[in-house]
């Protein structure tokens, strides 16, 4: 027998361990990011030098102001801007080499500079259509479209970027709550939600400034669920009686209470649901378990609309169409699969021995669920709840095939009853109902971030 030697660890073929072999990249790959880059630059002028040219003769219009050479001004900004950065990134690294004595890159803190620039054009560019809505919702003209001012000095009255500020009103508002009474029992339940509402940012401001929330979270606790309390309370006892107004902008305060209605009891289902489902998928082995994962995954892939007719007929059957239980239960049924997946992986993430040690102790495996598993889970469940109540809070297909009946409408329905008029958009209204309609959304998400962000990357590590 003859043995083949191998490879000399000194010779030239030799491989270091693993068998990887680092090669630099060739010019071409190296200039490939920059031809990529000159590619999208050269189109975006080339887009911007047509869209100049398709204004050149609208410059006389109504509705559109022509600035002369504008991209030339743009530019020129840009670059003052760049010099003014270029300046004070110099003046800074020289001070910060002569206060840490160290050496610091020149390139490095300019293009931290032009970053923050950048940055701050696009988050203007993203703001800008918000602030346009919001100042829309107080314009009584009822229109969308700030036309240019060509006889005022200021460039943004003159080009139509921001509309007349002198004829703003509550007007648009008004017309929300015309005609809407409140009872004396939900006016002190409002009182209350609100003065526990201040009271638990004022608590969170202090704790934040403090360095000490150990002390305030009792307090912040019994706040949050008085909060919680007055608005349940409000919501599901709210009736339509109490809108007495005679259009469907009146009843907008109405439909948001439907909308909160459902999507509370959508979220609370979901929890249940999910974390059952998931728990079982995650701990438990049966026959079928691979395939109804498989399932969950493949049903996915369709959108919710392909099933409209086939739950539309099933409602139907059942006497639940136009009904807020049919709603609920369609909006369940598609919050199993998703949920599902999210709970599973996060309960896999968790250290099997405790389940075990509680099982020894003669825990059943239900008990296990709800005394160690659960408690372990809240920031999951609050992910859960809120992920579904936010989807289904922005849903409009299924509610407007499945609702009809102004009482009967959510707020993506009732938002888009102002737009359906050829010749009668309320976009005054729209703007003011879209106002409205968003802040119970902000004000979910900025109390409970931090359970969204975590809860969305939970199930991802396993321990």
């Amino acid at each position: 027998m003859t043995s083949v030697p191998g490879p000399s660890s000194s010779g030239p073929s030799s491989l270091p361990p693993g068998g990887y072999v680092h090669r630099e990249p060739g010019p071409l790959r190296r200039a490939l990011p920059w031809l990529v880059l000159a590619a999208i630059l050269l189109g975006l002028g080339y887009l911007g030098s047509v869209l100049v040219e398709s204004l050149q003769d609208k410059q006389k219009s109504f509705s559109i102001y022509f600035v002369e050479r504008g991209w030339v001004r743009f530019l020129l900004f840009l670059l003052a801007a760049t010099g003014l950065l270029a300046l004070t990134s110099f003046i800074g690294q020289r001070l910060g080499m002569a206060r840490t004595g160290r050496r610091i890159s020149y390139w490095g803190v300019l293009g931290t500079q032009l970053t923050h620039l950048f940055l701050m054009l696009v988050v203007l560019v993203a703001i800008y259509p918000l602030v346009y809505v919001l100042i829309a919702a107080f314009d009584p003209r009822n229109s969308l479209f700030a036309f240019p001012d060509f006889e005022n000095p200021n460039i943004l009255y003159r080009s139509g970027l921001l509309p007349n500020l002198q004829v703003l009103s509550y007007e648009n508002f008004r017309k929300l709550f015309e005609g809407f009474t409140v009872p004396l029992w939900q006016l002190v339940l409002a009182v209350l939600g609100g003065a526990a509402g201040a009271a638990l940012l004022l608590m969170k401001g202090v704790s934040k400034l403090s360095g000490r929330p150990e002390g305030l979270r009792t307090p912040m606790r019994w706040a949050g669920w008085l909060l919680l309390g007055a608005l349940a309370l409000i919501v599901v006892f709210m009736t339509p009686a109490q809108f007495t107004g005679e259009t469907n902008e009146s009843k907008f305060v109405l439909s948001v209470r439907n909308t909160l209605l459902v999507s509370g009891i959508t979220g609370l289902m979901a929890i249940i649901l999910s974390t059952t489902a998931g728990y079982a998928m995650a701990r438990l082995r049966f026959a079928g378990r691979f395939q109804t994962l498989l399932f969950f995954i493949f049903i996915q892939m369709f959108p919710v609309f392909l099933a409209l007719v086939a739950v539309y007929k099933m409602l139907t059957d059942l006497g639940l169409a136009n009904t807020f239980t049919g709603l609920i239960l369609a909006y369940s049924g598609g919050a199993i699969a998703f949920n599902t997946w999210i709970f599973k992986g996060y309960v896999e993430s968790l250290p099997e021995s405790l389940e075990e040690a509680a099982m020894v102790d003669g825990a059943t495996r239900w008990q296990t669920f709800l005394r160690v598993v659960l408690p372990l889970s809240g920031g999951m469940m609050v992910f859960i709840f809120l992920n579904q109540f936010i989807g289904t809070y922005a849903e409009f297909i299924l509610a407007n095939v499945l609702l009809t009946g102004v009482e009967q409408w959510t707020v993506g329905v009732m938002l888009r009853s102002f737009t359906t008029g050829q010749f009668s958009t309320k976009w005054g209204v729209f703007a003011a109902a879209a106002t409205l309609g968003a802040l119970p959304i902000i004000a979910l998400f900025y109390a409970f971030q931090n359970f969204f962000v975590g809860g969305a990357v939970a199930g991802g590590v396993k321990e």
